[in-house]
Order: C-alpha cells, then sequence, then structure tokens
C-alpha cells in the first residue's frame, strides 16, 4: 500500500473545484497502489478545517489543516515549506495538486524542494509496477504523450476538469499543523487582489465554454457569446489572443498555449479559425462545437460538431434553442 498527499486548493476559505478533482486523482492512485490513504493539505485562514467534511467526501481520509490569518491569500513560501515538511515525514507515493496558477507556483518548489521528479498537466495516471504511468499532451496538444515516472514521492499536477470529480465518501481525521513558515516572512506581499466579473463560473471550474474570436467581426458583437453563456446558466466567456490583443475582452479570458488551459465538458467555438496556439489550450475538451462560415477552418478538424455559417445568424438562433430547451426542463 502507498499512501498519497494531496493539496487541496483553496481561494480564501473556499474550496476551488480542481481541489476534489486533486483528490479524486489521488483516490484513483492509493487504489491502485494496493489501498493506501489520502492525506490532503488545505491551507487558509482560520475556519478552512471546516472543508474537511467535503475532502471525505471524494476520498480523503485525512485532512491536514493548516490555519493561519496569513494564509487567507496564497502565500507561497509558506505553503510550499508546510507541503514539502509534510511530504518528508511519510512515504508518500505521489503529491497531487492542481495545473492551475498556484499549481504552476507551488509544483515547482516542491520539487526542488523533496529533489523530486515532476510532470506538470496530466490528463491520466495509472500504476505500473514501481512507476506511475502518466500521460499529458504535447507539442501544442498534438499529440499525448506517456512517461514512466519512478522514485517516491512524485509530484504531479492535473490538469483543470480532466479528472471528473467523483465521491468516495469517508470520515476523514483532522489534523491540525501549523505552517512550517511564518507567512508573515515572506519575501513576496500581495497587497491587492482584484477580482474579475462575477456572475459566471471562473474559465478553470465552468463545465461549459462559449469562447469567442475574430469571426464576430466587432467588439460589440461579442454580447452574442455572452448571451449564449447566459442561456446555459453555467458557463464561463473565453476569447483567442487575437481578440485580447485587440482589447475587445480581458487578457484573463484568453485560452490558448499562452493564456488559459481548459477542459470543459462542452466547448462552444465561436467565430474561431482554430490557430494551433488556440487549440493547444482547449483541445482536451470533452465536446467541442465549432461554428464559422468557413468550412475548410481547421477548428473544424477537432470539433465533434460543427455549423458553418454566419456566426451573427447562427449564434442568435442558437442562444434562442437552448433557451427553449431549459424551459422544457
Amino acid at each position: 500500500m502507498a499512501n498519497i498527499l494531496v493539496f487541496a486548493e483553496t481561494r480564501g476559505a473556499e474550496l476551488r473545484k480542481v481541489a476534489t478533482e486533486a483528490v479524486t486523482a489521488g483516490r484513483r492512485l492509493a487504489d491502485a497502489s494496493g489501498g493506501g490513504e489520502v492525506h490532503a493539505v488545505v491551507a487558509g485562514p482560520p475556519g478552512v478545517a471546516q472543508k474537511s467534511e467535503v475532502l471525505g467526501r471524494f476520498g480523503a481520509d485525512v485532512v491536514i489543516a493548516v490555519e493561519h490569518p496569513g494564509l487567507a491569500t496564497f502565500a507561497r513560501e509558506s505553503i510550499a515549506a508546510t507541503v514539502a515538511a509534510r511530504a518528508k515525514s511519510a512515504s508518500y507515493r505521489a503529491v497531487v495538486l492542481g495545473f492551475s496558477a498556484q499549481g504552476r507556483d507551488l509544483g515547482p518548489r516542491l520539487a526542488a524542494k523533496l529533489d523530486a521528479p515532476i510532470v506538470s498537466d496530466i490528463i491520466d495516471v495509472e500504476v505500473t509496477g514501481d512507476a506511475l504511468a502518466v500521460k499529458h499532451p504535447g507539442y501544442a496538444n498534438k499529440v499525448v504523450i506517456t512517461l514512466n515516472v519512478g522514485g517516491a514521492p512524485a509530484i504531479l499536477s492535473v490538469r483543470p476538469s480532466a479528472f471528473a470529480a467523483k465521491e468516495s465518501p469517508r470520515t476523514a481525521r483532522v489534523e491540525n499543523l501549523a505552517p512550517a513558515l511564518d507567512p508573515g516572512s515572506s519575501k513576496v506581499k500581495v497587497t491587492q487582489v482584484i477580482e474579475g466579473a462575477k456572475g459566471r463560473p471562473d474559465l478553470a471550474d465552468a463545465p461549459v465554454i462559449i469562447a469567442g474570436g475574430r469571426g464576430l467581426k466587432a467588439p460589440e458583437n461579442f454580447r452574442l457569446v455572452e448571451e449564449l453563456a447566459d442561456a446555459f446558466g453555467n458557463a464561463a466567456v473565453g476569447a483567442t489572443r487575437a481578440v485580447t490583443d485587440e482589447g475587445w475582452r480581458p487578457h484573463a479570458d484568453q485560452i490558448g498555449q499562452t493564456g488559459r488551459q481548459v477542459s470543459p465538458q462542452l466547448y462552444v467555438a465561436v467565430g474561431i479559425s482554430g490557430a494551433i496556439q488556440h487549440l493547444a489550450g482547449m483541445r482536451t475538451s470533452k465536446t467541442i462545437v465549432a461554428i464559422n462560415k468557413d468550412k475548410e477552418a481547421p477548428i473544424f478538424k477537432v470539433a465533434d460538431y460543427g455549423i458553418v455559417g454566419d456566426v451573427l445568424e447562427v449564434v442568435p438562433a442558437l442562444t434562442q434553442a437552448v433557451r427553449e430547451a431549459r424551459q422544457g426542463h
């Protein structure tokens, strides 16, 4: 049996969706390794230990609660020192975390502190004897690379939405742990947190993403994308780099090789030609719908469903159809 350590990401005192996905991946690894335990580290301000029930519901046997007022924001140096210290205190097969903004920062720090191998942005993992067979996209998502990772612990960061959160209920034991490094001693000081637009889910958390490109022709036409997202009710709005560079949308909305990598259940590409840089950020979406007037657009090669037509005519009709379908249920 081999135990798995998971970093359960939070924003303030609230768990992120990727936290339950990371615990799900950890549970899968522990079970495949002979039925070991999953130990989840959750760090945040006082009160964050109350999330133990949620983490237990998704497969955590032990919740290690690290509470400190200085952890209300992501105190990278303190959290890295704390997770590394816990990893050194026991024998763990792997340390699992999300491939999010926090995970991209934390993963390499842990690998350096633990002198451990790291594989980022993974979409699947299996146990093969003494090694872990880890899959992750490569060459701008054109291929899936399988790596056999030996040694313990291995640092694995999972792509958001690649591992669907799956309940595996347990009554988690809660352990309280003090930060290994005082958050107040950090060299990095967070002076202000600016939140994006509220009312829609984050791109990393959304089950549905409606993304727009230059095929919308003008910034004012992006309202069509927003209206379609509103019709679904649980959709986020994304954009291509060309659109964000033009100032039509904030850069936080950019999806692609130099933007956000997403894997929603449904991805609707509106007026997006399908440049390889954009495909690198969304190709692993479960279902892809493309709307473009150019039937030769590269986006159709990766789409599960395609609509050839003027987005200014197709999208309003699709929005109305979605509204009617939701009203009927």
